[in-house]
């Protein structure tokens, strides 16, 4: 029998190994991440974006979870808050070979596309997001809630100006009528109007994290105080409802242009639903509810939760009826679109049982 010379044998005893590391690296090209960041097993080969598209929907389109988006695309943090780079005509198109979503546009273009052309750069763009760029969700929803107030702390609602008195002494205020101000204006001169609601209590601790606020309207400064006991004289501006003796005011915010990629929290994360908006009990796809972790907890916006129902505790009937607790049951995904310190609102995004207060709200599995 021939000998095998010393490098024939290190390359037989090599190859195999090499062939399987070769064979799993391969694997890793195209897989995701995780097998919860898996594709869809007939996902398309591209996705041409049309007005209406939303980036939950573009990557359910791909993915098994949509909000697995910045994990395929090779997202980082700061990408993540600021996607800015989809718009109308571009084509998302899948990598099979690198297991990504890659971003392609048409040759002589330019952010908003042209129709008619066919071939592809494949590029990622970055910048300010034009009126045409693409949102996470839909915007319609939540637009109303990104700028009129959800959560007013103890601290706020102490030091808020207030409505004190109305022209002979009228007691409720509407569109264009006069309502006379108390407290420190800071300089600003356009203001919400709320009304402080029901408190909102932790179901964990049971203590109350805020007051969930009742948005009436705006009013605008038409003349300031001319003495320190006088009183500074708004005009209302739009009223959803009846302003009062004792409502509050807060300054407007400025209107955010927020186009943030869905993804999951950046620690584990376990919050319980406080409230459902509205003052409902239940809640289905497309609701705001409330969830008891905020900024403190790390989450932010953009953030997805999966929702679930605690596991019921039952008797074990084959060992004298010992309790046992079932696992927990998850049913759905929340979209986090407004953080506060120790609240968060969310979309409901997709579920299969109605969401109800005191259900979990914790990092996708």
């Amino acid at each position: 029998m021939k000998k095998f010379s010393t490098i024939a044998l290190l390359l037989a005893i090599a190859f195999p190994a090499l062939h399987a590391s070769y064979a799993y690296a391969q694997e890793e090209k195209v897989s995701p991440k995780s097998q919860k960041c898996a594709f869809l097993p007939d996902a398309p080969d591209k996705h041409v974006v049309v007005k209406g598209d939303t980036l939950w929907g573009i990557s359910g389109k791909f993915l098994q979870n949509p909000w697995c988006w910045p994990e395929v695309w090779g997202m980082n943090k700061e990408e993540i808050r600021n996607p800015h780079w989809i718009y109308p005509n571009q084509i998302v198109y899948f990598d099979r070979t690198t297991g990504r979503l890659r971003l392609g546009n048409p040759v002589g273009s330019d952010v908003t596309g042209v129709s008619g052309t066919t071939h592809l750069i494949p590029q990622i763009r970055s910048g300010a997001l034009g009126q045409n760029g693409i949102p996470a969700i839909p915007s319609n929803l939540i637009e109303p809630f990104l700028v009129q107030p959800l959560v007013i702390d103890k601290d706020e609602l102490a030091t808020a100006p207030r409505i004190v008195a109305a022209p002979e002494g009228r007691v409720n205020m509407s569109k264009s009528d006069k309502a006379y101000v108390r407290g420190d204006l800071k300089g600003g001169t356009s203001f919400q109007v709320f009304r402080p609601g029901v408190p909102l209590k932790d179901p964990e601790t049971k203590a109350v994290i805020g007051f969930e606020a009742v948005f009436l309207g705006t009013v605008k400064l038409e003349r300031t105080a001319k003495t320190p006991d006088g009183v500074d004289t708004f005009i209302v501006v739009n009223a959803k409802e009846e302003m009062t003796v004792g409502d509050r005011l807060m300054p407007i915010p400025p209107t955010p242009i927020q186009n943030y990629a869905p993804h999951p929290p950046e620690r584990v994360t376990k919050a319980r639903v406080v409230s459902i908006y509205g003052g409902v009990n239940q809640a289905g796809q497309n609701q705001i509810i409330s969830v008891n972790r905020g900024t403190e907890a790390g989450l932010n916006v953009g953030t997805v939760l999966e929702l679930a129902r605690f596991g019921q505790i039952i008797a074990d009937t084959t060992d004298n009826k010992k309790p046992i607790r079932l696992p927990d049951e998850s049913y759905g995904t929340l979209f986090i679109f407004r953080v506060f310190k120790n609240i968060s609102y969310g979309l409901v995004m997709q579920v299969t049982d109605t969401v109800t207060v005191g259900d979990v709200a914790k990092s996708p599995e």
